[in-house]
């Protein structure tokens, strides 16, 4: 839905933002047009088209109570910032207006990457079998251009702190549990406590994603590959088999044991399957694979975790979204972590 000066979106006030757009001197010219894209889960995202249609991404926080750190755009800004001279594939951000009297809350103009994002039944149907197959593996093969960042040469050698990654992320959603859940769920702690046990032995620190999957990706309409990968907030410095640990656990396959209905985007055909993704990544990378299980069993429960965050962000705010979607997710994918890491 798009948004004038009647402010359709709550998220947008067109009288505040049009005229810090059209200051920033990258030529955009009003009217502004500002279209919500995809469904909110995390930070909000809007196209903005000007009178002569070009367009900018505009990315701000949800709407209601945040937890402390969490859906940083001023954060996301600087390492995009950093990327933009690298080979990652990235939207290049323009400008950061940071909080004031009128808005309280940080705002980031980014370039507008063309493509396709893979999120909805009805942006797959416009994706044939071979392209798919091209695009999960793509995917896989792009990761390392994130991983092979050199932090000192680009200024994220201080994005996080020098404690091993694996116990960083269990002590951090550990606490997101506690600040956001909406009823008590013992296996949350459960899995935190047997990952505790099986951590592996962090060998090497690279820049993460954190959140690397089929959604938060560009990819080219004719060739399948990446244009683009969005989504940065969670962007660190850790191990990096768990930006591959992150993408499998989003990336359900038809014969799991626990297949939503309908299936999730991965699970239906023309998709590689995880085993495929995995020998894609090691051979663009290099990388010995043997922790990879540890780090998809910590993506299904940090996805657990974070769904949970997404329903009370939607029970608190209905403008967020739909509470019932998240709840719906919730119960699926806690589902799927039990059978991932209880069996």
């Amino acid at each position: 839905m798009g948004v004038g000066a009647d402010r359709a979106d709550p998220g947008i006030d067109p009288g505040l933002v049009t005229p810090w757009i059209e200051g920033l001197g990258i030529g955009a010219s009003a009217p502004l047009r500002y279209t919500r894209l995809g469904d909110g889960k995390s930070n909000l995202t809007y196209l903005v088209e000007d009178r002569a249609d070009a367009r900018w991404v505009l990315r701000r926080p949800p709407l209601g109570k945040l937890l402390p750190s969490a859906h940083d755009v001023a954060r996301e800004y600087r390492i995009l910032s950093r990327l933009a001279a690298t080979n990652v594939p990235i939207s290049r951000p323009l400008a950061l207006r940071e909080p004031d009297a009128a808005l309280d809350v940080p705002l980031m103009l980014m370039e507008h990457v063309a493509g396709v994002v893979i999120d909805s039944e009805a942006a797959l149907a416009t994706v044939g079998l071979d392209r798919r197959h091209a695009i999960g593996l793509a995917l896989a093969r792009a990761l390392p251009l994130i991983h092979e960042v050199d932090l000192k040469e680009v200024g994220l050698e201080d994005l996080a702190g020098d404690k091993p990654y694996a116990a960083r992320q269990l002590k951090r959603w550990r606490r997101q549990f506690e600040d956001s859940k909406t009823r008590e769920l013992p296996l949350v702690e459960s899995l935190a406590a047997r990952l505790e046990r099986s951590m592996p032995e962090q060998r090497e620190v690279t820049l993460v994603h954190g959140d690397y999957h089929l959604l938060n990706v560009i990819t080219a309409p004719g060739t399948g590959g990446v244009n683009g990968i969005l989504d940065w907030e969670l962007s660190t410095l850790g191990d990096p088999l768990a930006d591959l640990g992150c993408l499998l656990a989003y990336w359900p396959q038809a014969d799991d044991p626990i297949v939503p209905t309908p299936p999730a985007l991965p699970a239906q055909a023309g998709f590689p399957s995880r085993a495929e993704l995995v020998r894609a990544y090691v051979a663009a990378s290099g990388r010995d694979a043997s922790s990879v299980p540890f780090w998809e069993a910590l993506g299904c429960w940090k996805i657990a975790i974070i769904s949970e965050g997404v329903l009370r962000r939607r029970l608190d705010e209905p403008a967020n979204g739909d509470p019932a979607m998240a709840a719906t997710a919730t119960k699926a994918i806690f589902t799927g972590v039990r059978m991932f890491c209880c069996p």
